[in-house]
This record gives structure tokens, sequence and C-alpha cells, in this order.
């Protein structure tokens, strides 16, 4: 059984760890960071079949993750580093030159747990729909999991992928999306209106799940389902309803804090909303 008031703990130092190191950057993506931190630590820490100290990027003997939204990446790396894939030192040369961990993940420097490098929006859910094809075809009981955006969603490459999954019945994919209602320039609804998600992909043919992104007994709830989908042979899509900026009342809501990196009198604001659970890097 899960343990949700650790997990709790965990999503606090995660929300920490980002509003730092974006603070101490000068630039990076806070607020979507900040609003997906339960997802990605009951993913790590809880849902998925994972460990640093075999991991490889050919992902044998384990579920991958890909971050299909790049711009995500300074909570991907708290969460690598609190569950060990290199030292939570680390975590403080965020977009610092000569870095591991660029302002999206890369593999050219070797971060552990990076799988897939992932600037560009809209690749990921390919990448991601390869890895459980492969997966597949060695029959293996493994799954792919990938986090993608609303705003992310609009771009083409996510509906071919789609289609890909569906026709080659990754029942093994697990897909995400950060469902926060925000993109760069404002809410999704003003810009090109990508609602009624969950009507397009069932339509695509995919398993649907919406679940509170904020909530750890929905999220493993949701989680838990989409692994006894697997036996459908259809992806799953878990529709996460968030809100960017989650937990610190100065960035909750709003995409204004999209890429906009924390002055030092606001990361003092936020880290005091912020509960220190596991000791700051």
């Amino acid at each position: 059984m899960a343990n949700i008031e650790k997990l709790t703990e965990i999503a606090s130092q995660v929300r920490r760890d980002i509003v730092r190191m974006v603070g101490a950057a000068g630039s990076g993506h806070p607020g979507g960071s900040v609003g997906s931190a339960d997802i990605m630590t009951a993913l790590f820490f809880e849902v998925m079949k994972q460990d640093p100290r075999t991991w490889t990027r050919s992902a044998k003997g384990q579920d991958a993750f890909i971050l299909s939204a790049g711009h995500l990446a300074p909570v991907y790396y708290s969460v690598l580093a609190r569950a060990g894939y290199f030292p939570k030192e680390e975590l403080g040369t965020l977009r610092k030159f000569g870095s591991r961990m660029q302002g999206h993940p890369s593999t050219e420097a070797g971060l552990p747990g990076i799988f897939q490098p992932s600037g560009s929006l809209g690749q990921g859910l390919s990448a991601a729909a390869g890895i459980a094809l492969g997966k597949k075809l060695d029959g293996t009981s493994e799954r792919a999991y990938v986090l993608c955006g609303d705003g992310e969603s609009e771009e083409g490459q996510i509906w071919e992928a789609a289609m890909f999954a569906v026709h080659h019945k990754l029942g093994n994919l697990v897909a995400m999306t950060d469902w926060n209602g925000q993109q760069i320039d404002g809410p999704t609804t003003t810009i090109t209106a990508i609602e009624a998600l969950d009507a397009k992909w069932t339509a695509f043919g995919w398993n649907v799940i919406i679940a509170d992104g904020h909530d750890f007994t929905s999220i493993l709830s949701a989680f838990d389902q989409a692994k006894t989908n697997i036996a459908t042979e259809r992806p799953t899509m878990i529709l996460f309803k968030t809100e960017m900026g989650h937990g610190i009342d100065f960035m909750a809501g709003t995409h204004k804090w999209h890429g906009k990196a924390p002055k030092p009198e606001e990361v003092e604001a936020a880290l005091a909303q912020l509960k220190e659970t596991l000791g700051d890097y």
C-alpha cells in the first residue's frame, strides 16, 4: 500500500528543488514543473519499475519514461536526483555552462535517467511509442510512460503517434497529459482551444482516464487502472487535471510563470510555503 504521507513529503521537496534551481539559474520553467510535481513523484517513487543502479538507455528490464514536454526539465531532474540517479548537489548546476542538466533534457552529457532529448514539443509520444513497440516485440511486461502538455497537444505529431500506438496495439504505453489549461501565451482556450481532450483521445481509440493531478489517491488509482489496460491492447492516456504553479500562491493558476524565473525574494516567499522534508541540495 502506498505511503501517501511519504509521497506528499517528497513532492514538497521536489517543489523546493524546482524553485531554488530555476531561481539560481535565472531562467527556466517553474510553473508547469511545480504543477506536475505530484504526478512525477508518484511515477518515480511508487508506480514505475525502475532502478538507478541498473539503468541504461536500452531500458532493458525496466520501465521507461520520456518527458515529451521537455521544458518541464526541472521537475524531471529533481525526481531523478531524489530517486538516486545522481547526487542531489548536481541540481544546483541547472542551465550552467558545461552542466549535464541543460534547459531541456539532453543525452549528450550522459545524465542518468534520460532516455531521449526533448526540446522540440510533440516528439516525445512518438519516442515512447517506439520504446513500447520494442518492449512488445521483446515479449516483456514492461511499460513506456510519457508526460505531455496540453499546449503541446496542438502539435500534429502527437496525433500521428496516437494513431501509430493504436495501430500497433500498444497496451504497454501509458501517456499522461499535464492538463493545466495554460500555455506560454495564455490559457489554452484562447490560443487554439484544444479542449475536450477526453473525447479526442477516445475517438482515436485510446483508453482514457481523468484524474486529479494533485491528489495522490486519484493519481495512484489512475496508474493502477492504466496497468490493467495492458490486456486491452490499447494505449492509455491519463488526463491529469492540474494547476500551473500549484502549492505556491503567487504562481498558481497563471501562465505568467510558464517560463519566468523567480527573483531572490520570490524564491524565499515560495520556500516559506513549502515544507523542507528531505534536505535541500
